[in-house]
């Protein structure tokens, strides 16, 4: 014990110094994620109807390309299966390079894919098999950079920490919607000709960079705890969902805004401003780039706030003020004068991320260390079988009202709604759950 005692203090330096680089780690690395799954969906609105769907009417068209867009969201339950297994069983350092591997080879190969117009409808077919791979991916990516993080951070900082790894989404939409608004400044037809795979093929050079980042993360203390212990599950998705499918349904309600909602903001209304309301599609762009900024901060206030007064009604707030702007974010995007549109959009985009800065704690709380991955990849995974759907309901929604924004208005607000009936549900279970710790 003396001994014990004489190292910490010498130890608690060094401690913070490798929390801090985990912390980094996690950002950068999922920000190359997050990135190669966003340029997808920039160019689902902007350049696949024409180039992989242009036998079928425009409309029709869009509809497709959004469809393609969100099989990479039904395909993120089988991802959180397969990582969450891999993070339970081997570890969350294991997942993540496993991750993004397989995202990073995905989208560079659709950089690499020849049009409908070479080789036929073997072009969308393909195009439609590297979105399912990206999904599977991105179903285990967020659920292990926020655990590593969060499970490295000391107890009072979690919600700090569990924010770094959020701020790779606001990134990644700045690198990826600030490519695209740059290479749309060039001519049309040299855009759509091949100016457009560039961002894609750039995810090959980021692949090498993340790996790079991935190798050298040290894994959780407390998955490493659990394996000392050996109360590590040797079927961890199928032990979570026969204990706690309540806390599942919970988790991916409470997760529910940050995703579906998100794209409601971003994929929607960048084809609603600029298809629907004849605005450029410059200023569509650069709308979320400003919502990016706008998001960045709101995430970091937001992990520090959750350190104080706890995640989940920072969450339960944050879902509160989702649902109330809804409406105010469409009558701004609305009068099409630019810096309201901006504004409309930087206003939604700043209210959802307000229950999005905390969630992996919010979430991580509900299940124990040997369940922690499964869980919280299967709670987002059902999230993200509403989610990827987010854009063509609000297609839909436009469509059946006419071409009033006041249907995917209120579905921005539904959306909400269900997460603050989750944040609530998961403030109540948190408040009875085992020591967060407990392996």
């Amino acid at each position: 014990m003396p001994e014990a005692t004489a190292a910490e203090p010498a130890t608690k330096p060094d401690r913070s110094a490798e929390i801090r680089r985990i912390a980094l780690a996690t950002y950068f690395g999922t920000a190359l994620e997050w990135y190669d799954y966003f340029i997808y969906g920039t160019a689902a609105a902007l350049v696949f109807p024409a180039l992989f769907f242009p036998a079928l009417d425009p409309v029709i068209g869009v509809i497709a390309s959004l469809v393609t867009f969100a099989l990479g969201f039904v395909a993120r339950p089988v991802g959180a299966v397969i990582f969450g297994h891999i993070g339970d069983r081997l570890g969350r350092r294991a997942a993540l390079i496993g991750t993004v591997t397989l995202m990073g080879v995905a989208t560079g190969l659709i950089g690499l894919l020849p049009s409908y117009q070479t080789i036929g409808i073997a072009a969308p077919i393909i195009l439609a098999v590297l979105r399912l791979l990206q999904g599977i991916s991105a179903g285990g990516e967020w659920t292990g950079a926020a655990l590593l993080a969060i499970e490295h951070a000391p107890p009072e900082q979690r919600g700090r920490y569990a924010a770094v790894p959020q701020l790779g989404s606001p990134t990644a939409t700045l690198v990826s919607s600030g490519v695209f608004a740059v290479l749309t400044l060039l001519p049309e037809e040299m855009f759509q000709s091949w100016v457009w795979r560039v961002p894609f093929l750039a995810a090959f050079v980021l692949l090498a960079i993340a790996l790079y980042l991935r190798v050298k993360v040290e894994e959780s203390p407390l998955f490493r705890a659990a394996l000392a212990e050996q109360k590590e599950e040797k079927l961890p998705v199928l032990e979570t969902i026969r204990t706690a499918w309540g806390r599942l349904i919970i988790g991916g309600a409470a997760y529910l805004a940050g995703t579906a909602a998100f794209f409601v903001l971003t994929t929607f209304m960048i084809g609603y401003i600029s298809k629907s309301l004849k605005l450029s599609s410059t200023l569509a762009l650069n709308a979320t780039l400003v919502g990016a900024v706008v998001e960045i901060l709101v995430i970091i206030v937001a992990g520090r706030l959750a350190d104080r007064i706890g995640a989940a009604k920072v969450c339960v707030i944050g879902a509160t003020i989702s649902v109330l702007v809804a409406f105010p974010v469409f009558w701004l995007v609305d009068t099409k004068v630019p810096v309201l549109v901006v504004a409309g959009v930087s206003l939604g985009i700043g209210a959802i991320s307000i229950p999005y800065g905390p969630i992996g704690v919010a979430l991580s709380v509900m299940f124990p260390a040997r369940l922690r991955y499964s869980g919280v990849a299967l709670s987002v995974g059902l999230a993200n079988i509403l989610a990827g759907f987010g854009p063509l309901a609000g297609t839909w929604a436009l469509g059946a009202t006419g071409g009033q924004s006041w249907g995917p208005a209120l579905l921005l607000a539904l959306i909400a709604f269900i997460t603050l009936v989750g944040s609530a549900g998961a403030h109540r279970v948190s408040r009875r759950a085992p020591e967060w710790d407990a392996v």
